[in-house]
Formats: C-alpha cells, sequence, structure tokens
C-alpha cells in the first residue's frame, strides 16, 4: 500500500527488513520458540544493518529517522510470524533503550548508547509488578539514597528480555511520602549487579521466541549516576514512552494481520472443497475482503499518527485509539484466518496456529484495550473537531 506519509527512506528500510527475516529469521525461528531466545549473533546482525538506531543520533551510530521509520520495521517484524521475535527486538529499540535516549546525560549515554545500537548490549525495561502493570503510580519497588549509591528493593514481572538483557532500565519510588504519581525514579542496573537476580524464567502462551523473567532487586546498590533522568520525574518518562510503545505494537499488530491474510488467501485458493477452492465459497471471500479492508484503515490511521508524532503534535488520544483498535482487529483478523485454515490451522508448527496464540497478548500488553479506552474517552472532547 503506498502512502503519501511515506518516503524512499522508508521504502528501502522495508525492503531491507523484509530480505532479512527472510533470509535470517524464517530459516530459523521455529528452532527459536524451542529455543525461548532469540541467538546474540542475528541480533548483532541486525545492529550492524542499523536496525537498533533508528532515531537515535548519529553521532553514536544511529540514523535520525522518525516515527514513520518505527512503524515500518515494525510492520515487517510482525510480518516474521514469530512475534516472539519481533517484541524483543521491538523491545530492545522502542520500549528499554528510548528511556536512554530521552533521559539521559551526555556521559550515560556516550557510554551506553553506541553498544545497544549496535546490538552488543541488549536492553529491557523494569516497571511492570505483581499489582501493577498500566498503573505505574501503584509500583512498589523502592529506591533510597545510601552515602554515593542509590539501594534498589523490590520485585518486576512479565520482562520481556528479562533473562539475557545487559542492561535494565527500572522504575522505583524515591519518595515515599509523595502521592500517586508523583516520586517514581528511573535508574540503569547493569546485569551482574550484586542485588539484582533474574527470579525466574517466565513460560509462556505466546511469544515463546523471547525471554521473559520476573526480577528481583534485594539491597540492589547502583551508583549515584546511574540515576536515568531526574529525581522523582520518572513516572513523566514512563509516560513519554508509553506511546511510542503503543505505537510500535499497534504497528507489529497490523503486520501480523497482513502476514495472516496474505497466508489465508493462499491457502484458500489451493484447498478444495465441494468441487472447487474455499476462495471461491463467497462466505469466507467476503469476510477475508472485510478484514483486509479494516486492516488498511488502520494501518493508514497509523500512518497519520506517525506522521503527526514526527512533527510534534499531540497524539494521546489517536495513539490510545490504535493501542485499542489494532489490538482487538488482529485477535479478529486471526481467529478468522485460523477458522479458515480448518484442522491445518489448529496443529502445533503451523504458522497460523503460532500467530494465533502469539497476537492474543496485543490486547493485554503495552496497555489493555480497557484503560486504552479510558484514555480516549478522558480525551473525547471535540474528537471529531
Amino acid at each position: 500500500m503506498q502512502s503519501p506519509y511515506l518516503g524512499e527512506e522508508h521504502a528501502l528500510l522495508r525492503d531491507q527488513v523484509r530480505r532479512f527475516v527472510r533470509e535470517e529469521v524464517e530459516p530459523y525461528g521455529e528452532q527459536w520458540e524451542k529455543d525461548g531466545h532469540v541467538p546474540r549473533k542475528t541480533l548483532r546482525k541486525m545492529g550492524e544493518l542499523g536496525m537498533f538506531g533508528l532515531r537515535y543520533p548519529a553521532r553514536y551510530g544511529g540514523s535520525e529517522m522518525d516515527y514513520l521509520g518505527t512503524v515500518v520495521m515494525s510492520e515487517e517484524l510482525g510480518r516474521s510470524t514469530f512475534g516472539g521475535f519481533a517484541v524483543g527486538v521491538l523491545v530492545h529499540t522502542d520500549m528499554a533503550s528510548p528511556h536512554l535516549v530521552n533521559a539521559g546525560s551526555d556521559e550515560q549515554q556516550a557510554k551506553y548508547l553506541p553498544g545497544v545500537i549496535a546490538g552488543e548490549k541488549i536492553t529491557a525495561v523494569g516497571i511492570t509488578e505483581p499489582n501493577a502493570g498500566s498503573d505505574v503510580a501503584a509500583i512498589k519497588t523502592r529506591a533510597h539514597r545510601d552515602g554515593s549509591d542509590w539501594v534498589l528493593n523490590g520485585q518486576k514481572i512479565y520482562i520481556t528480555n528479562g533473562v539475557l538483557a545487559d542492561l535494565y532500565f527500572i522504575a522505583a519510588k524515591t519518595d515515599g511520602s509523595a502521592k500517586g504519581s508523583r516520586g517514581i525514579s528511573m535508574f540503569i542496573v547493569e546485569k551482574g549487579t550484586k542485588g539484582f537476580t533474574v527470579a525466574q524464567e517466565l513460560d509462556k502462551m505466546g511469544w515463546r521466541s523471547s525471554d521473559t523473567a520476573e526480577l528481583l532487586f534485594e539491597d540492589c546498590r547502583v551508583p549515584e549516576e546511574n540515576l536515568l533522568g531526574q529525581e522523582n520525574r520518572g513516572f513523566y518518562a514512563v509516560m513519554q514512552n508509553f506511546q511510542n510503545e503503543r505505537l510500535t505494537l499497534a504497528a507489529q499488530s497490523m503486520g501480523e494481520a497482513q502476514k495472516a491474510i496474505e497466508l489465508t488467501v493462499q491457502y484458500a485458493l489451493d484447498r478444495p472443497a465441494f468441487g472447487k477452492s474455499l476462495w471461491q465459497q463467497p462466505v469466507i471471500r467476503n469476510k477475508i475482503a472485510m478484514l483486509s479492508a479494516k486492516v488498511a484503515s488502520a494501518r493508514a490511521f497509523t500512518y497519520e499518527t506517525a506522521w503527526r508524532a514526527s512533527h510534534g503534535d499531540d497524539v494521546v488520544r489517536e495513539v490510545s485509539m490504535l493501542k485499542a483498535l489494532c489490538g482487538e482487529l488482529v485477535n479478529e483478523v486471526m481467529y478468522a484466518c485460523q477458522q479458515y485454515h480448518g484442522g491445518f490451522g489448529y496443529m502445533t508448527g503451523t504458522a497460523i496456529e503460532r500467530m494465533v496464540r502469539d497476537a492474543r497478548v496485543q490486547a493485554v500488553g503495552g496497555g489493555a484495550t480497557e484503560v486504552m479506552l479510558e484514555e480516549v474517552a478522558k480525551r473525547m472532547d471535540g474528537v471529531f473537531g
């Protein structure tokens, strides 16, 4: 689909990512599903190709592209049919490392960002806790000063890249007397820091080629220079990057939906039923046609929102709409596509069976549909203005 928002650099990026997926992901993804992670050599190769620094400063090896670059790469990774691979990469590029770029000092960026962009240091972000997800203000992890160190105590859960990451950006309460969202700060915690452990690797229904962990901080000491951004202003940093995260997940979802429809059209063309192909059954092709229309509409909305974000517009409402819309739509698409694959689509090892499992979390992770719709509802004044 051609878009007035995309330029030559976006087309080149799409071709590069699609070729990488075809040559470096599709032949090996099934093994990664069994292993529970993507090999470091694959991630380093993506770094070498510039995929880990699309919107980051050129002085550290980045490309200084706009939000549309993120959307294009997210779509293409979604099309890989391996959602765990896609989200592991996107957590690194668009959910964790942006905290370093948005709030990091010159010294912090110079120390860590070249390795992050090169794929030598993989990142994770620790916000979610057993009783705090989208409700960031409810986190219980604490950090207090002790001499020239900060001491962290607490627990994080459902952390993508949590087992194998090298660098973690952790949200903690630094002012126990502050109410609500006040008093939260972000910290850089390196793998191997004393008092920081991966409590357990978590098993999942989908996204099986990404590692997910519970993290534990027990008197974990980090130097004062590892405070990321301003003390007690971490909540605002989290909220700022939630918009990027949700836009990324919306784009990934639409990449997944596109690929599922393509696979289903091909299967329907090849599968005979009652003397003709499934595709010749109007009830099936009409349903697929309507789903294609919905996906095309959601993609156009995604591109427009990314373009507006690149031009500095406030798009919290639109991003919340997209996260809700695309998270639900990808599941609607997957349900229908699996249905039209019949028994074949229920078999483990088929792309569509894997994609159904992987898509389910798109309506949950990064902001559940219900939370997103509340954000939209709060901003309904002048929604059509």
